[in-house]
């Protein structure tokens, strides 16, 4: 906007708040932000679905939900250092996001239907698993089969947590143990995968479920497209390790929107029961 002072042209600034506006990430499109909210945070002109975090997860899925150990935390048994030390890393992850860890676990409510529910924060180090993480699933999945309720997991990594070597790694054994122990109790379990989903989650309970579910577009895999590439000197086929390639060749069950997903999950658990 201008207008005219003393034959110059004066410019009037105007002042719009921060994140008025977001740029989509895939169709580059400026939107608006709250319509982008108002669509479950799923670009209007594109369909993509931007990255959310384990809080907004849940309150898109749940009618209710109660946070349980929500008090652990990660130790440092290797003290561990790269460009920092790992228990300072922690320290600023947990300012960022305001959470303990990268998982919420927790009572959920569908309804008139209780879940046991496990999310992934991709926000806090990546949502890697670590010993804490690896944990609270064992405890969330001893829980379900304790109560005899379904089991949801909702997976958003990068994999293990590098700064916990080992103990790291070993929560794949565990984790994958617990939901066996789930299925001999005849409970359902429902996997949701998100973007992106990789390294040891997807190696573990990530891929485990009964029905398996992933977002549009979401990467899922082990190692990324281009440290395969790198590898195997070949070009992957288009739309590799894509949600919609892995439902072509029968990794998961089923695509589902996000603004469908918590119908879904809820007819899901109405079958299966």
């Amino acid at each position: 906007m201008a207008w005219f002072k003393e034959d110059k042209v004066v410019e009037k600034k105007v002042k719009i708040p921060e994140g008025t506006w977001i740029k989509c990430d895939a169709c580059a499109e400026i939107i608006y932000r709250k319509e982008v909210e108002r669509n479950y945070m799923v670009c209007p002109k594109c369909t993509y679905h931007f990255r959310i975090s384990a809080r907004e997860r849940i309150s898109l899925l749940f009618d209710e939900f109660e946070e349980t150990h929500g008090e652990l935390a990660p130790a440092d048994p290797l003290q561990f250092v790269d460009t920092m030390p790992y228990g300072e890393r922690v320290r600023k992850q947990q300012a960022k996001t305001g959470l303990k860890e990268a998982l919420i676990c927790g009572n959920g409510r569908m309804g008139d239907r209780r879940v046991k529910a496990a999310v992934l924060d991709f926000g806090f180090m990546g949502g890697s698993m670590g010993r804490v993480v690896g944990q609270k699933i064992v405890d969330s999945v001893e829980e379900a089969i304790a109560e005899r309720l379904p089991f949801i997991s909702v997976s958003s990594s990068g994999g293990a947590r590098m700064q916990e070597g080992i103990y790291s790694l070993m929560q794949m054994a565990k984790t994958s143990a617990a939901v066996a122990r789930l299925g001999k109790a005849s409970l359902p379990f429902i996997s949701i995968l998100t973007d992106p989903t990789f390294g040891g989650v997807t190696a573990s309970f990530a891929m485990l479920g009964d029905v398996i579910i992933a977002e549009p577009r979401s990467l899922v895999g082990f190692a990324g497209p281009r440290v395969i590439e790198q590898t195997i000197k070949q070009t992957l086929p288009e739309g590799f390790q894509r949600a919609e390639f892995l439902l072509e060749h029968g990794m998961i069950d089923m695509v589902v929107e996000r603004k469908q997903l918590r119908a879904t999950v809820a007819e899901l658990l109405t079958l299966l029961a």
